[in-house]
């Protein structure tokens, strides 16, 4: 059970944010997991992103489900030091990660946190002060489009990872009207900061 503590700010000072899935959208999916750094495959193409995104006025938060560790087959520390080598390696490019949020619980324990749940995007906004509703979040999987849905963020598909199989899935439920669908993390960073250029000339 997660306790929120309700220090919310002024509307005007919230903030706008770009809400990233990890495995799938920076690194390569596994199917056995990603449970050290050696099996940690950054995608093609994933660095100009972030460093376009560290220009732009979005908070950029890590929002990933990291099941392994509820399964017993990771310890938390050994995922805790692959999210520092990861966002130590976007940093050294040029690139920005403001905050990682991830869940460590496996499915069973339906916890809150566990996407498509709220849980990390409330928690997120309640600490740094967010406006989901001028939020995007982009992933490759069912559950991520679900989870921005839930918490009115922007949901923003791309088609590497499990996206390319999930697409079918998303279309099947309805969503094709509701969801942005693009190839790869540096296409949804292009088009939201795009918009956003043009909303500000």
């Amino acid at each position: 059970m997660v306790l929120y503590i309700h220090t919310r700010l002024p509307v005007q000072n919230l903030k706008p944010a770009i809400f990233i899935d990890r495995d799938g959208v920076i690194n390569e999916n596994r199917a056995d997991y990603v449970k050290t750094w050696q099996e940690f495959e950054f995608l093609p193409d994933v660095f100009e992103p972030f460093t376009r995104l560290a220009k732009s006025e979005f908070l950029i938060i890590i929002i990933s489900n990291q099941s392994p560790i509820g399964r017993g087959l990771v310890e938390q520390a050994v995922i805790d030091d692959i999210f520092v080598r990861m966002k130590a390696e976007i940093h050294s490019k040029g690139g920005r990660i403001d905050a990682i949020f991830y869940c460590p619980h496996a499915p069973e324990e339906k916890c809150n946190c566990r996407k498509p749940k709220p849980g990390l995007f409330l928690r997120a906004a309640e600490k740094l002060g967010i406006d989901l509703s001028r939020s995007f979040f982009i992933g490759d999987a069912i559950s991520d489009m679900e989870a921005a849905l839930n918490v009115g963020c922007q949901p923003v598909f791309v088609l590497t990872g499990r996206g390319s199989e999930q697409l079918a899935v998303v279309i099947q439920r309805g969503y094709e009207n509701k969801v942005h669908v693009v190839e790869n993390l540096a296409s949804a960073v292009n088009e939201i900061v795009r918009d956003e250029d043009s909303i500000h000339d």
